[in-house]
């Protein structure tokens, strides 16, 4: 009887491995196999976040407490004077399941199993080492009280024999287990001595674009621009530190030489209308100058609300407001042009510093609010934090339970005092669309109440459709009113040709003046808004060479340029290719 008892103390802990093993292993390869049915379609998160630049950090909001959840203490499990006695009293363990027979019988036969504190088995989710130890250490305890006991019927033959053929039969693999496990720990160690940080993670991208001008002309010289194709460049280094595992601290360093072609009066267009969103920033920079892009540090507070503070960003772009409802947006990727990322509601700011929150209301509804002062870091008069430009934003968005559908709602309220020049050229507007859109009087400051609306709908894991409304009311103080609109619609085509390439179509009104006070001159002439319709139309192709490089030909089409049918439409051609690292 000893001798069937010391046997049995040396092959339970085997069996119990093999049998973790095989569960873990089964769960492990369905997990896999659910992530790898989901990287195949596009997924709509309620809690999903942009951050600016191409941060793809996981959102802290969402983060809760899984990883935590992974880590047990032993006597987080049910200790031995509390032992399961049947497999019933687990309450996520039913009959259906696949390993149900094998629970029952570690319970029954043996009464070697451990739940937790809660009545549950958690038989779906991987296990821990810690988890690991402590259902052993709860098993051995209830073979030495069995051994103790000396019970008859501690054990059979034909358990023996059957733990002696699980043994054998799975030698080979338990073998290769030990070296991979063998080749695991000298990579784990190798990347641990040679990494770039403990806290912080370093992630890059490189942007080559090929373009120019194939037909339009300058809308103030009236001559045609030049047709020159030019190769240019563009580099992005993100540097993600954790602190405590939930926070966040991004410092972004950029440099590039980049010219967008409808980035200001003076430019080959002479016009905001088709301005690339590939340029290097901010404008004041020199090409191929390395400078500092963004810094902010985020936070959660409780688990439904993220904080931001930023000394250099963009209130809405900081917390990806535009990004849930437009499938567009994206740094150094998706659309060709600012108007086809983002309403012109979220234009009118500016990099600078502020702060931003992002709250979840429900699973279905999320807040966003942000206060950005492009100048405030400036001392001098008008400007600073709270006494210069500044923009005041708001965003309720909703998040249908099927996660097909998105719809925004957008207010913000800016000003803009004489003369104050952002990072990004501008006094005052939304840096797209006709001049007179983008016009303050002179000597005058502005203010801005702006209103957008937003959806999206997914049709199919294939086809995606998208829209966009916004309305500025301007105020030049001390003259007079005006009235700037624009509109867009898009369409999208998840993994067309090949899996993650993306192809889209937009077309759209760019920001255009449509009404201005009778004594108001923003250059045309007194209450002299935007004379006729401009359409901008733009089509591009994200081709996912591999997971690291995209290929993204496209055009820019422009019909009657700063809303003057008398200028013949402007067309751009362009080629980008990014590099991730």
């Amino acid at each position: 009887m000893k001798k069937t008892a010391w046997n049995l103390l040396l092959t339970l802990p085997m069996s119990i491995f093999l049998l973790v093993l095989a569960a873990s292993t089964k769960s492990s390869a369905s997990e896999r196999g659910q992530e790898k049915e989901t990287t195949g379609k596009e997924t709509l998160s309620t809690v999903s976040i942009n951050i600016p630049d191409s941060d793809n950090v996981n959102q802290i909001i969402t983060q809760k407490e899984t990883n935590s959840e992974l880590f047990f203490s032993s006597n987080e499990f049910q200790d031995s004077e509390s032992q399961l006695t049947s497999v019933s009293q687990l309450s996520d363990v039913q009959p259906t399941d696949w390993a149900f027979q094998a629970l029952q019988s570690l319970v029954e036969r043996y009464g070697c199993i451990a739940g937790y504190p809660d009545s549950t088995f958690k038989g779906n989710r991987a296990l821990s080492r810690y988890e690991f130890a402590a259902g052993l250490n709860a098993c051995l305890d209830q073979v030495n009280k069995l051994i103790a006991s000396s019970t008859s019927d501690l054990a059979v033959k034909e358990d023996l024999e059957g733990i002696q053929r699980l043994t054998e039969e799975f030698s080979s693999e338990l073998a290769q287990l030990r070296g991979r496990l063998d080749k695991l720990e000298a990579r784990t160690a190798e990347i641990e001595s040679n990494q770039f940080s403990t806290t912080t993670i370093l992630s890059g991208q490189a942007q080559f674009v090929l373009g120019g001008v194939l037909a339009g002309n300058n809308v103030i010289t009236k001559k045609p621009a030049p047709n020159i194709i030019t190769f240019q460049n563009a580099v992005q280094l993100a540097l993600n530190t954790s602190f405590t595992g939930k926070d966040q601290l991004r410092l972004v360093l950029s440099g590039g030489n980049i010219e967008s072609l409808g980035q200001t009066r003076t430019g080959l267009l002479g016009t905001f209308d088709g301005r690339t969103a590939d340029n290097r920033r901010p404008n004041p920079a020199q090409p191929n100058q390395v400078f500092v892009s963004g810094i902010r540090y985020r936070f959660p507070i409780g688990k439904k609300t993220q904080f931001n503070i930023f000394a250099q960003s963009d209130g809405a772009n900081e917390i990806g407001l535009s990004g849930p409802t437009n499938p567009f947006e994206g740094s150094f990727t998706n659309g060709i042009t600012r108007f086809s990322r983002r309403n012109m509601v979220y234009n009118y700011g500016d990099t600078g510093p502020g702060i931003a929150i992002l709250h979840n209301l429900s699973e279905q509804w999320q807040l966003g609010a942000s206060y950005s002062a492009p100048n405030g870091n400036d001392p001098s008069p008008n400007n600073g934090l709270f006494t210069g430009r500044y923009v005041a934003f708001g965003q309720l968005t909703y998040f249908s339970p099927k996660k097909n559908f998105r719809l925004g709602l957008s207010y913000a309220n800016t000003y803009s005092p004489p003369g104050a020049i952002g990072q990004g050229g501008t006094n005052f507007g939304p840096a797209a669309g006709s001049n007179l859109a983008n016009s303050t009087v002179p000597g005058a400051g502005t203010v801005g109440n702006l209103y957008g609306i937003g959806a999206l709908y997914r049709l199919n894991p294939k086809l995606t459709v998208n829209g966009f409304v916004g309305y500025s009311a301007h105020r030049y103080l001390g003259h007079g009113d005006g009235q700037v609109w624009n509109w867009g619609a898009g369409i999208t085509f998840p993994d067309l040709g090949k899996k993650g390439s993306l192809g889209a179509l937009f077309v759209g009104q760019a920001p255009t003046l449509t009404r201005l006070s009778s004594n108001v001159d923003l250059g045309a002439g007194k209450g002299q808004a935007d004379k006729d319709t401009s359409l901008h139309i733009e089509g591009w192709y994200k081709y996912k060479l591999t997971d690291n490089i995209e290929i993204t030909p496209g055009f820019i089409w422009v019909t009657a340029p700063d809303s003057d049918a008398s200028n013949p439409a402007s067309v751009v051609g362009w080629l980008r290719t990014t590099f991730r690292f």
